[in-house]
């Protein structure tokens, strides 16, 4: 059943989500705690979503309306690293390196209004490093905590000529966790709280309006990760994840000053809720394969300009092949992205673009080696 347990939650890691909730890009999994002995693992994921709409209503001398918008999402890859080490029989200690946020948006077409008078762009660029320890109780029962640390800075530059470029920071939070685990059915459940980091970044921007200083908080989370066997080599496995993206936001002085009074650059009306759902199985000593889903409901409302997509649907494969202590794991996801509107930055309530009939896809390799 090992075999088949590592070809199906390899799957959920391997393709990254194109449009998850606000700006993640890889959450954390808990499987990397339980694999057997010693044991690393590294991943590469690239993602080709595709998000265009079209301008609705006018906005000053800016595009016009009926205009696309073009695709505004340019593709991305993404990597991470994890190390896995038995220190006693009860006692494991892991390392995961990876990239858990992240954000870039393009809007080129000088026939839509963010992408006129040379086109508005976003981007952040993160990288997080958590450190756990998990103890093995009896009773089935392993407790696990640590430690996470991410490093985060962001550029902006719009239509309008506002500009604004961030100080790179580092911030620290914590994680904790429990689970319930029955290795002789392939079954576990796994409850995982991940903190929130807020970061106090110095901002560069076209006027001084303030200190030049704003903080922004990457929210707290709380992860449920289920599996058991169904039958001889098959497993069923899935995942609830809830985050608090209301508590996200960007507001840096001179922007809300006086280039949207009282706004922000960026923040989220609705927490968000992501569900996944998937099956594995073993076909022989070396192979072995998953099939997934993925959804995220649509929050409905307006969507920021700076991410014009509201919710996902997805579905993906993936196979493992098995050599010694040797697993090559590789997953295709195709995305299908919310519809969204984005509101007129100078007409509350009045729709400047519609974002729908969008997709994406995702792919990602996946090795990993027991010692």
């Amino acid at each position: 059943m090992k075999r088949t347990v590592g070809a199906a939650m390899a799957a959920t890691l391997l393709a990254p989500v194109a449009e998850a909730g606000g700006i993640e890009r890889a959450g954390f999994a808990s499987s990397i705690l339980f694999e057997e002995g010693t044991y690393s693992e590294f991943s590469l994921g690239a993602v080709a979503p595709n998000a265009s709409g079209i301008q609705a209503s006018p906005l000053g001398p800016f595009g016009s309306v009926g205009a696309s918008s073009g695709d505004v999402s340019p593709d991305f890859t993404l990597w991470s690293f994890g190390f896995k080490t038995d220190v006693t029989e009860s006692l494991a200690l892991a390392l995961i390196v990876d990239q858990p946020i992240g954000a870039d948006v393009d809007y080129a077409d000088p026939a839509y209004a963010y992408g006129s008078n040379g086109g508005s762009t976003a981007a952040i660029d993160a990288i997080g490093v958590t450190a756990v320890a998990k103890y093995a109780l009896p009773n089935d029962i392993s407790i696990y905590g640590g430690i996470r640390a991410l490093q985060t800075r962001g550029d902006v530059a719009l239509f309008n000529g506002y500009r604004m470029s961030t100080s790179t920071e580092l911030d620290f939070g914590y994680l904790v966790g429990a689970a319930w685990e029955r290795p002789e059915i392939a079954a576990r459940v796994a409850l995982t709280y991940l903190s929130s980091i807020t970061h106090t970044f110095d901002a560069e921007e076209p006027a001084d309006a303030g200190d030049g200083r704003f903080s922004t908080t990457v929210p707290q989370s709380i992860l449920l990760e289920a599996q058991t066997g169904i039958a001889e080599d098959t497993l069923l496995f899935g995942s609830i994840k809830w985050r608090n993206w209301t508590a996200f936001d960007i507001t840096p002085d001179f922007y809300t000053a006086s280039v949207a009074p009282g706004g922000s650059l960026v923040s989220y009306d609705d927490d968000v809720y992501t569900y996944s759902l998937g099956v594995g199985r073993r076909f022989n000593e070396t192979w072995s394969g998953a099939l997934l889903t993925s959804y995220e409901p649509q929050s409905g409302g307006f969507a920021g300009n700076l991410g014009p997509t509201d919710g996902f649907f997805s579905l993906g494969v993936a196979a493992t092949r098995s050599s010694g202590p040797w697993e090559v794991t590789a997953g295709l996801r195709h995305i299908w992205i919310g519809s969204a509107r984005t509101q007129n930055p100078s007409a509350a309530g009045v729709t400047l673009g519609d974002f729908s009939g969008n997709t994406g896809l995702a792919g990602g390799l996946r090795i990993g080696y027991t010692y």
